[in-house]
């Protein structure tokens, strides 16, 4: 890429000729504001927070997309910067509802900081803020109030960049607001509720639904046996929330912090993660030597199963029957486990934290209870954790690391990969090749499918045979495959992860700021504490994990028996598109 030569200020630097002011300056170790700016996803110069002295231009301009060129003297901090900037910044704060401290971003809004470092002590206009708008609580998994909205048009961006698009602007002027078309809930629309939007937002006009109250509830009732599960993602993001450095594994850590919230039993996901190969790897390899209903596509990420009910239905009898880990291990809590502890299920309440926002809308799934009840009865994001680990005065940097419980405290390196793109993948792949092989297989690190590029694909011999894969992360790189396979395109087996990342990544993670972002890449960062877990994992192979085999062996018989079938499977529902 061929560089040109310029001027920030006083500072000589070359950089690529595509760049614009924004990434020079950032080259130059120059921070300039901002608040519309998404890097990867929304890039529009809209808020004018970023804007700078062009020498030579006749106005302010938006740092963000304006590009460099040959000679250019760019000034970041002369008095009508300073003074443009905070003129903008205390319009966008006339009009926004500044509940700061019952928000459920303070300390963690982009908006806030900003005041803060512009010196803003009061607030010189006034915007109508008229009418005060309805909160949108229709959808199960998150809320929208437009009273804290900035227009910064981040979630339209996110929601694009996952082709779902289903909330747009609305209106002009003062009376624009960010929503679905017809103002219709977001209950009545295809989204997927993947909280892409959420982790964009720079401030609190979006947020799960708090279902920590109904938690605490069942924990403080003495007639209850609390039993919760921790995803692998949230073990590898958590700590950010108590200061930790991203990508920091906090295993321990959290099963002490959850023992010390009240939960009687403390079970990993993982251990679920490999009761799901063991069904999804024998159904592939079924449907495999028949050649029926390839390729088998992943259904372990509830708002991928979603996005293909709606936009392909066509391609809901290739989704794999087996549940997600999660609803896997809730069905097992109210049938195998109420048994072998002679509760009633009833009496169980099944709690499961999740990096996801749309596992709160597989949770209340009615295909969601083959074990006689609701088989998860709450999912708390990550950042719900934390809420409730800082609400109970826990210090949580400096808990001794504890283990999960018994009888489903075991779990393989496979099962934690799960978390990241191209994991499920990986992890299926170990125990089908030994499974069709009878030997072992020597490198258990897949690397052709492991990264960030958006679709990834590799072609292995098991058996003899050629099996193409294919593994892809992000909605909209879901599309374009499927698309591929429409047009003719052959692979074996599929897997798709809603979230871009996978679950590393997903809606009820830590929120990172735009800046922070721009930065550290946040799925390369969290995954590397998944991968590490793996390689210092004792058994790394689902089918090795002694728990699941006991499992087998003392209830479901074998993998897709007609009790697995009964239990740990499910069926998919072809949707309307709007």
């Amino acid at each position: 890429m061929e560089n040109v030569n310029i001027k920030i200020d006083g500072i000589e630097i070359s950089v690529p000729k595509n760049y614009t002011v924004l990434q020079a300056a950032r080259m130059a170790n120059i921070q300039i504001p901002t608040l519309c700016y998404l890097e990867g996803i929304n890039q529009i110069g809209a808020c004018r927070i970023c804007v700078v002295e062009i020498k030579g231009a006749r106005s302010l301009q938006a740092a963000c997309v304006y590009p460099v060129n040959e000679g250019m003297e760019v000034f970041t901090n002369s008095p009508a910067v300073r003074k443009a900037r905070k003129a903008n910044l205390e319009l966008i704060l006339s009009n926004h509802e500044r509940k700061c401290l019952t928000c459920v971003r303070n300390r963690n809004c982009e908006l806030q900081k900003l005041a803060d470092s512009f010196g803003i002590t009061e607030i010189k206009y006034e915007g109508t803020n008229d009418p005060v708008y309805a909160l949108d609580t229709s959808s199960p998994s998150y809320v929208r109030d437009n009273n804290k909205c900035v227009l910064c048009r981040r979630c339209v961006a996110a929601c694009a960049n996952q082709a779902v698009s289903v909330i747009g602007l609305r209106d002009r002027g003062f009376a624009t607001t960010v929503g679905c078309a017809f103002d219709m809930p977001v209950i009545e629309t295809s989204c997927i509720y993947c909280g892409q939007c959420i982790v964009s937002c720079p401030v609190g006009a979006l947020y799960e639904k708090n279902d920590i109250p109904k938690v605490q509830k069942a924990i403080d009732n003495p007639e209850k046996h609390v039993v919760v599960q921790t995803a692998p993602a949230v073990r590898a993001a958590l700590g950010e929330e108590f200061g930790l450095p991203m990508g920091t594994p906090v295993t321990g850590k959290m099963v002490a912090a959850l023992r010390r919230l009240g939960f009687d039993k403390v079970f990993d996901t993982d251990t679920s993660a490999d009761i799901t190969i063991m069904e999804e790897g024998t159904e592939f390899i079924e449907r495999f030597t028949k050649q029926e209903k390839l390729p088998l596509i992943t259904s372990c990420s509830p708002g991928w199963v979603k996005f293909c009910e709606h936009n392909f239905p066509e391609f809901t009898d290739n989704l794999s029957t087996a549940k997600s880990p999660m609803e896997i291990f809730g069905a097992v809590i109210k049938s195998y486990y109420a048994e072998k502890q002679s509760i009633k299920k009833e009496d169980i309440y099944s709690v499961a934290i999740m990096p996801c926002t749309s596992k709160k809308f597989e949770a209340q799934r009615s295909e969601m209870s083959s074990s006689g009840a609701q088989d998860i009865d709450a999912s708390l994001t990550t950042r719900e954790l934390a809420r409730m680990i800082r609400e109970a005065g826990i210090d949580f940097n400096n808990l001794p690391d504890e283990e999960f419980d018994e009888p489903f405290g075991e779990a393989t390196g496979a099962g934690v990969i799960f978390g990241t793109t191209g994991g499920v993948m990986e992890a299926a792949i170990r125990t089908v090749y030994e499974l069709l092989e009878g030997k072992p297989l020597e490198n258990l690190e897949i690397e052709p499918i492991r990264g960030i590029e958006g679709v990834k694909e590799a072609e292995l011999t098991i058996a003899g045979k050629p099996v193409k894969v294919a593994v892809c992360h992000g909605t909209k790189n879901a599309k374009a495959l499927l698309e591929k396979v429409k047009a003719g395109a052959k692979y074996d087996f599929i897997e798709v992860m809603a979230c871009p990342g996978g679950c590393v990544n997903g809606g009820g993670q830590p929120i990172v700021s735009a800046q922070e972002r721009a930065k550290k890449d946040i799925r390369v960062e969290r995954a590397k504490a998944l991968y590490a877990e793996d390689r210092g994992a004792a058994i790394r192979k689902s089918h090795e994990n002694p728990v699941v085999q006991k499992l087998y062996t003392d209830y479901f018989e074998k993998p897709c028996s007609h009790k697995a079938h009964e239990l740990l499977h499910t069926h998919y529902t072809k949707r309307s598109k709007f």
